[in-house]
């Protein structure tokens, strides 16, 4: 008598809908959870070790693991003087350069502008809603301006004629998809935007008392010119967050932003000196701890957190000269 074969177990489609239906409402819940408790949502992925996005809380890791991927495309804005698309994450920031004429201050005869600003329109984020400059796009705005003035572009060099005409460089940023950390993306933007100018020849002529300029590739005799950009003094931004007092959050998300204790933004040059330092929220305390196993010994500091956050900064720069700037040059 010939035996029985068992059946060939064929999967269903049931069974794939079935599992990727229990996969959804988990997904679900935790996005629910996330929302109505968002603090205790983070707090039990930094208890392990790891952040809501998959990033490395480890502050001192060596790798790359606890920043977001940074992309940037340069010169994709035809119609402007200079440009620059840059994603941090899913932050994406595009950022164009208008090139004007103008007449020099009368303070400062023999110097142009630069006028950097930022846009954070609705579509970027629910955050924002439609109307004149929020106070987060203004705030943005000085502090770039403040940054980007630090004599990485000598005002001296947009100068055509002494008293007469200069140059004035609108630097304009659109945020287009907000996810945390927009002044480092919109910095980067900005730098990589004016490494791109490519300024006309333009002379001025005292007899009509007008600025004349040359159209690029017209004139062999009188070529395009890039901006004189002091590199030593170019500014590379590094933000963090810091949670519950304890916990270092490099590149901070939109998601997470809210909830940060204290805000700090380290800004270093290219040989990787503090040009400045900014911190909003909650100070940082320095920690100490004993020196020796006698207690009566002399404290000695431990790494307080400004030290850990440039010590990571340092680290991240030395990647970002070689992943990014140096493209750009």
């Amino acid at each position: 008598m010939a035996s029985a074969r068992p059946s060939p177990i064929i999967p269903t489609a049931t069974a794939g809908k079935t599992s990727s239906h229990v996969a959804q409402k988990e997904a679900n819940k935790a996005a629910i959870f996330q929302r109505l408790h968002p603090r205790i949502y983070l707090e039990r992925f930094l208890e392990e070790k790891i952040r809501p996005d998959g990033r490395s809380i480890a502050q001192n890791d060596e790798g790359d693991n606890a920043w977001r991927n940074v992309e940037v495309n340069v010169g994709s804005i035809t119609t402007a003087s200079g440009s620059a698309l840059v994603r941090i994450g899913n932050t994406t920031v595009v950022c164009g350069v208008k090139a004007e004429i103008c007449e020099p201050d009368l303070d400062n005869p023999s110097e142009g502008f630069l006028v950097p600003n930022v846009d954070l329109p609705a579509l970027c984020s629910p955050k924002f809603k439609p109307g004149p400059p929020t106070e987060e796009a203004q705030v943005l705005s000085e502090k770039l301006n403040e940054v980007l003035g630090n004599g990485m572009l000598p005002l001296s060099s947009l100068c055509i004629h002494s008293g007469k005409s200069a140059w004035v460089l609108y630097v304009d940023a659109t945020v287009i998809n907000y996810d945390g950390n927009v002044f480092d993306a919109t910095l980067l933007a900005m730098v990589c935007a004016l490494k791109n100018v490519m300024l006309p020849h333009a002379s001025y002529d005292p007899d009509v008392n007008r600025t004349i300029c040359t159209r690029p590739g017209v004139d062999p005799t009188k070529p395009s010119r890039k901006l004189v950009i002091q590199e030593d003094l170019v500014p590379y931004g590094f933000s963090f967050g810091v949670f519950a007092c304890s916990h270092i959050l490099p590149d901070p998300s939109a998601s997470e932003e809210p909830l940060l204790d204290t805000s700090i933004s380290i800004i270093l040059d290219s040989h990787a000196q503090v040009l400045a330092v900014s911190q909003l929220g909650a100070g940082v305390d320095t920690e100490y701890e004993a020196s020796g196993p006698d207690l009566d010994d002399t404290p000695a500091r431990k790494a307080d957190t400004l030290a850990e956050c440039i010590s990571l900064a340092r680290n991240r720069l030395a990647i970002l000269l070689n992943k990014v700037y140096d493209t750009m040059n």
